[in-house]
């Protein structure tokens, strides 16, 4: 699943739609029908950690009270001066796999396979009732929004075909340009309750609350990824802090110093940031630890699953020699 800062990138694309009119809709996804979306107005888009927020309204005069703070400015001021990527052009419907339909919306000629247990979209397939529709967007594990272009196959499937993946919606806008929804959720949703406290890339962020969740007697690799505190926070970022903080993935935060565990926190939205300046700089994520087979320092690096019993269990890549184990409390030995 994609981590704060990629969506935090995605948020930045839509953003620059907002205020736009949508003129034709496509894409595979069944239970949220594109067509719902058609001549609505995209008025704002907000981000908490891993999910993103659009507003859409039936007039442009939509109302602009009642949505969660932060809005479409909750993202990193010295980054909202990006360079917009310049539009691809609006590629004819057949180019991208998909017909037009009798409304006018395109609709994909080739759906994505759909099984029993597949939850590719959230329930509801119409906005609510009222001025305000939230459509919320969850990402799966290589879910991704494009603008002005389409997702390309990188390599051949299984079966040696060149297929390009098919987006779950696409809207077009009056504007020229279009986004390119990709394995995603999305479901209509009230208002939603935004928390940047929680969130590791909000100015906002309570460093209090994260350090006295880091603290309680539990592995910290747990607590990490307890969205609750480091909302944003997935495998990668766990890894790289762990990594740099010297800290071994299952040591309890309760033996750890306060130090210690500042500076867990500092490389957790240190981190963070930097891999997001670097995505809107188009620089590749650099990594220490995650999916290396040797540290920086040239030790062999560990990998396991680890995760609470009964959890959420992640691959885990950690250096033995530089990330050493803090022991547990020694049981008092009794004098006889």
């Amino acid at each position: 699943m994609p981590e704060g800062p990629s969506v935090r990138k995605f948020h930045h694309l839509v953003s620059t739609f907002v205020g736009q009119q949508v003129l034709k809709t496509g894409g595979s996804s069944k239970k949220l029908c594109p067509a719902t979306l058609q001549s609505l107005w995209l008025q704002d888009t907000q981000v908490h950690g891993k999910k993103l927020f659009l507003r859409f309204d039936a007039d442009a005069e939509g109302e602009g009270e009642g949505g969660a703070p932060g809005g479409s400015h909750q993202h990193l001021e010295p980054l909202r001066k990006t360079a917009r990527k310049e539009a691809a052009g609006d590629p004819a419907p057949e180019a991208s796999g998909q017909k037009t339909a009798a409304d006018g919306s395109f609709q994909s000629m080739e759906l994505l396979p759909r099984g029993p247990g597949d939850s590719s979209d959230l329930a509801g397939d119409s906005p609510l009732p009222g001025a305000q529709q939230w459509l919320q967007v969850s990402f799966g594990l290589f879910g991704s929004i494009w603008a002005n272009e389409f997702s390309r196959a990188k390599k051949a499937n299984k079966r040696g075909d060149w297929r390009d993946p098919v987006p779950r919606l696409v809207l077009y806008f009056d504007g020229g340009g279009f986004l390119a929804f990709y394995n995603c959720q999305m479901s209509w949703s009230p208002t939603p309750v935004v928390e940047p406290h929680r969130d590791i890339l909000s100015e906002e962020f309570h460093r209090g609350q994260a350090l006295e969740a880091l603290g309680q007697p539990q592995p910290v690799c747990y607590t990490l990824l307890d969205q609750r505190y480091f909302s944003g926070l997935g495998n990668i970022i766990k890894n790289e802090a762990l990594y740099r903080a010297r800290i071994h993935p299952l040591s309890l935060g309760s033996l750890l110093t306060s130090p210690c565990l500042e500076t867990l926190v500092d490389h957790v939205v240190a981190f963070s940031a930097e891999w997001l300046q670097g995505k809107f700089q188009g620089q590749p994520r650099h990594t220490q630890v995650y999916q290396k087979e040797q540290c920086p320092s040239g030790h062999q690096v560990l990998r396991e699953v680890l995760g609470p019993p009964g959890g959420l269990q992640r691959l885990t890549w950690w250096c033995p020699q530089c990330q050493p184990r803090v022991p547990p409390e020694e049981t008092p030995q009794h004098q006889s």
